[in-house]
């Protein structure tokens, strides 16, 4: 992912409203972030646990952000979910349902989209752990690449649905 600035990013939502562009706060550690190790931006906001944001890039260049809203505490104790994004049955980390609110006419009616993703939306380093070499995937890192392009796939498809 390319490097995006904070006018880059506030302006790139093409779910929320200007107001809420310009309340978010971004990532704690977004002066460091490794962007070549990101297929997609996102964060929980620090000062509206409910809130998240995915911000991705296409290929031609075109920045896209949502805002999310998460809804935890509805699975069973002992239940787990995969992430629609990564798709990663070994994943270490929680996954939540998040919604979002459709972009246009449609959202400003009400209507609105949801798919589970990891809490801390952890996908693109999820992504990027080697499974173990075996006769079916000899070489872990094609594996990696695929999960990649897989993730950069599914996100895109997402956002395009909004």
């Amino acid at each position: 992912m390319q490097p995006l600035t904070e006018k880059m990013i506030r302006s790139s939502f093409i779910n929320a409203s200007r107001q809420e562009a310009k309340k978010l706060t971004l990532p704690e550690n977004f002066s460091t972030l490794d962007w070549d190790q990101l297929d997609y931006l996102g964060w929980r906001d620090p000062k509206m646990p409910q809130r998240g944001y995915m911000i991705y890039t296409d290929s031609e260049g075109q920045t896209r952000g949502l805002l999310l809203r998460v809804t935890e505490g509805g699975r069973k104790p002992g239940s787990s979910a995969m992430c629609e994004m990564c798709r990663d049955v070994t994943i270490p980390c929680s996954v939540g349902m998040f919604t979002t609110r459709r972009s246009g006419q449609s959202g400003r009616d009400g209507n609105t989209l949801g798919t589970l993703i990891c809490l801390h939306f952890e996908c693109s380093s999820n992504v990027r752990i080697p499974p173990p070499k075996d006769p079916i995937n000899p070489d872990p890192m094609v594996v990696v690449a695929q999960r990649i392009d897989m993730l950069d796939e599914r996100v895109n498809a997402f956002i395009n649905r909004v």
